[in-house]
């Protein structure tokens, strides 16, 4: 019963009493999407070892079999967010297990780098449809004062699922083929299909959006052309060269028409008026903010703790623990520091914790005690789970929750771009470094073989092997060279990581005002309008 001043339940009695059951299936669902990049994580080195151990993809290979699942992924978030306020957002989440499950099934038979290239853009393309669809659904089973509680259970599967990633990669890659690292999926995404039809109600906005094919195309040719001619100018370590500058202004023009055409659209895939929000901008800002920095660095630090370091993966995998059980353990309490202390001081302190964490790694090197590395990752999870809970809050509770696929949507596109120019970026400036260190020690290869061992660690390591004693003189070298290009990449990660903890501290808010008595929203207030 509710008393005269309270504001009615929203969501219906029989969805409210399954509500965590619920929260379980759709991190279940969540985990399978997360779960693909923290396992690809640890394979990617046996995936650039020749055949037939792996397929003997390139570091900018590697990078596309990356980012061809982000980019994909994000440039669909939008008009999947809205097929699934139209259809149905459990209609919408079956069909994208679906797909990511058969892609997951093709990626693990792929014969070469870009077959598996292909496929995984075909998983991205069902990733799209899983993921907004699960914030959106979690807005619509839970009451308002449960959600923040129900968003850092949500953030904390995220966490499960970098915890669990890793280990079952490294089991996988010790007893199986490369490619069992993408079937696992398949008998999860079955799991998940079945409790879905069975427990997770159907939601859609009643006044939903039409599709906007134009902005999708737009975003996403924009998006590829960019991050193409950023990765071509890192495996050229020549970013003045004409195709590499050329490439990257045509991405950069394709964007800004799509930003120009989305501002004239009746129908856009980003309503660009949400923007005029101080404190939704800032937060969708730092979200990719965060994560180019992070998944820049978590990229070479795989090839530190295997290629340098010459742990297995499975090890690589356990290595990783630290970082994942911070998320895993904080997410779900970072409310209450957020209660304490309010959003802004949280995030810019969780932020300042990330930047001195990717900037620690310009001091490890090779014989570096390994406990230091774990301390690094678990402060570096500690920060994020400081960061992504509130954050993810501030920007769900932004827009009506009709709304809520929209406004996930907006959340995931700008951390998978994020993620994806991270990589890019990043890993242009590790393989631009690495092969300005190693180029003057590679006079004593064939020339043929020259640009392959000088394009990263793996490639000099692998013609090192090739040549058998005579190759031995090089692995020194290779370890000197890609030591100093983690150090460079690193410090432009954390100086990534401090622009994020500028933004938040100027545009989050303090602490939410309290909710009102006639069932309105609470409103979000940034500092800069105080």
């Amino acid at each position: 019963m509710t008393t005269p001043d309270a504001p009615a339940p929203r969501v219906p009695e029989a969805v409210h009493r399954r509500r965590w059951a619920i929260l379980g299936v759709l991190m279940l669902s969540l985990l399978i999407v997360v779960l693909d990049n923290s396992i690809l994580n640890v394979a990617v080195k046996t995936i650039s070892t020749p055949a037939p151990t792996g397929l003997g993809a390139s570091q900018s290979e590697l990078e596309w079999a990356i980012n061809a699942y982000t980019l994909v992924f994000a440039g669909l978030l939008f008009s999947a967010g809205l097929l699934g306020d139209r259809l149905g957002r459990k209609k919408v989440m079956l069909g994208g297990l679906v797909v990511f499950g058969l892609g997951s099934a093709l990626a693990a038979t792929a014969g070469s780098p870009g077959e598996l290239i292909g496929f995984r853009a075909l998983m991205g393309l069902g990733a799209a449809f899983v993921m907004p669809a699960t914030l959106a659904v979690l807005m619509n089973v839970f009451e308002r004062e449960e959600q923040p509680k129900a968003i850092g259970i949500w953030a904390g599967g995220v966490g499960l699922a970098i915890a669990i990633g890793p280990i079952t990669g490294g089991v996988l890659l010790d007893h199986f083929w490369w490619g069992s690292v993408f079937l696992i999926n398949v008998p999860i995404v079955i799991v998940a299909v079945a409790l879905m039809l069975w427990l997770v109600p159907d939601s859609r906005d009643p006044r939903p959006g039409r599709i906007d094919p134009v902005g999708v195309v737009l975003s996403v040719v924009g998006l590829v052309l960019l991050v193409y001619g950023i990765i071509r100018g890192g495996e050229l370590a020549d970013f003045t060269d004409v195709t590499v500058l050329g490439t990257i202004a045509a991405g950069l023009a394709v964007l800004a028409a799509f930003v120009i055409f989305e501002k004239r659209s009746d129908h856009p895939s980003i309503d660009i008026g949400h923007f005029r929000n101080k404190v939704f901008s800032a937060a969708v800002a730092v979200i990719a903010l965060v994560f180019f920095a992070l998944m820049g660095v978590t990229f070479f630090s795989v090839f530190y703790t295997q290629s340098v370091r010459g742990y297995s993966p499975l090890e690589t995998g356990l290595l990783l623990l630290p970082l994942a059980l911070a998320q895993l353990v904080f997410a779900p309490r970072a409310r209450l520091v957020v209660d304490r202390v309010g959003i802004r001081a949280t995030t810019t302190g969780a932020m300042l914790l990330i930047a001195a964490t990717l900037a620690s790694f310009a001091v490890l090197d090779a014989d570096t005690p390994i406990w230091l590395l774990e301390i690094i990752f678990f402060l570096m999870g500690t920060g994020m789970a400081h960061i992504m809970t509130p954050i993810s809050v501030v920007i769900m509770q932004a827009l009506p929750r009709e709304k809520a696929g929209s406004a996930s949507a907006l959340s995931n596109t700008f951390r998978q771009v994020g993620g994806a120019l991270g990589i890019a970026v990043l890993g242009s400036v590790l393989s631009a470094a690495y092969r300005s260190g190693i180029e003057d020690k590679l006079g004593v290869l064939p020339e043929h073989l020259r640009h392959t061992a000088g394009e990263s660690i793996e490639g000099t390591l692998g013609v090192a092997a090739g040549l058998g004693p005579e190759g031995r003189s090089l692995i020194g070298p290779a370890h000197d060279a890609f030591l100093h290009a983690m150090h460079v990449t690193a410090l432009c990660g954390a100086g990534v990581a401090l622009v994020g903890a500028l933004v938040v501290a100027l545009f989050l808010p303090g602490r939410p005002r309290p909710a009102r008595n006639d069932g309105k929203e609470p409103e979000l207030v940034s500092a800069t309008d105080r």
